[in-house]
């Protein structure tokens, strides 16, 4: 799986601090504490027919990451939103649209890792671009990752930050590979997700996630839990084992740039039949409900 260059994203206009910059003109300063540290927190959002799908969860997920990093200053949701409009309506943007949202800490005075280096203010970044989800509906193949998800004394995992080296190595691994995503596992050996999604098995008709130990409590998954409730099946989060999944009739994986995707194969283990889960499997199911969810339900921006 390997995202490619879409030619309408071309000439799209970037919103950095509420300017709209053309694509190959924008750029942060390099005393951004984006650049100097990773020092940011981020969201993806979706558009779907003039609607955010979750933008409410989204943004408070972005404020809360914020305030744990202890942001002097973070914009309301109602400043972000009309930065979020005012890109879409000059992109002319109102479906099939990922949006990456970055809030950094701002710019330092000098380098340097210490927050009272940022005295001008955070640093906001709306990139829209016309992008369908990014998973392959024929099925993903995954490995298993050498690198572990930290422990919450290391690094808080609901913590949204823009600091993705330990995913970005998982998914090194991935791609020499010849695979599609990693999945990592917890310090206690337990599946957290993978280097870029969450994970569900589905085994005896009962829909099964790990808890949120090593990663962040993500808002696909809780949508699908909340679809599940809903459609009075069976559902259960709990520690889940590798050998859990291996032995799963069905596999796949959450996340707002990706929605649904089964997966058909780990380790070399295939995953059921091997073969994209038909029509009328869980996996068909959930995936069908959550777009007939997306299709009516959200913010109206456009």
């Amino acid at each position: 799986m390997l995202q490619e260059f879409n030619q309408a994203n071309e000439h799209i206009l970037i919103n950095i601090n509420g300017q709209l910059i053309p694509r190959e003109e924008a750029g942060i300063s390099p005393f951004d504490s984006a650049v100097q540290g990773g020092d940011a927190v981020w969201e993806g959002l979706r558009v779907y027919c003039g609607r955010i799908f979750k933008l409410t969860e989204h943004l408070d997920r972005l404020r809360a990451s914020a305030q744990a990093l202890s942001f002097a200053e973070i914009p309301s949701h109602q400043e972000i939103t009309e930065q979020i409009k005012k890109t879409l309506a000059a992109n002319a943007m109102t479906d099939g649209v990922h949006i990456r949202l970055t809030l950094t800490r701002g710019i330092k005075v000098t380098s340097g890792m210490d927050p009272r280096l940022n005295i001008s203010g955070p640093t906001l970044i709306v990139l829209a671009e016309h992008k369908a989800p990014v998973y392959d509906k024929t099925g993903l193949r995954l490995i298993t990752s050498s690198f572990r998800r930290c422990r919450p004394d290391m690094l808080d995992p609901q913590i949204h930050h823009a600091n993705l080296l330990n995913s970005i190595l998982a998914k090194i691994e991935a791609n020499a590979a010849g695979a599609d995503d990693a999945v990592m596992l917890d310090v206690r050996d337990f599946v957290a997700e993978t280097n870029a999604t969450h994970l569900f098995l589905v085994k005896d008709n009962t829909v099964c996630t790990s808890h949120v130990v090593a990663c962040p409590d993500g808002i696909t998954r809780a949508t699908v839990l909340e679809l599940c409730e809903q459609m009075q099946i069976a559902h259960e989060v709990r520690d889940l084992k590798l050998s859990d999944f291996y032995e799963a009739d069905e596999v796949f994986c959450t996340g707002t740039m990706g929605e649904l995707a089964a997966v058909v194969e780990i380790d070399g283990r295939m995953i059921g039949s091997g073969q994209c889960p038909e029509s009328g499997s869980m996996t068909a199911r959930l995936s069908q409900a959550y777009f007939e969810l997306t299709s009516h339900q959200g913010t109206v921006i456009a």
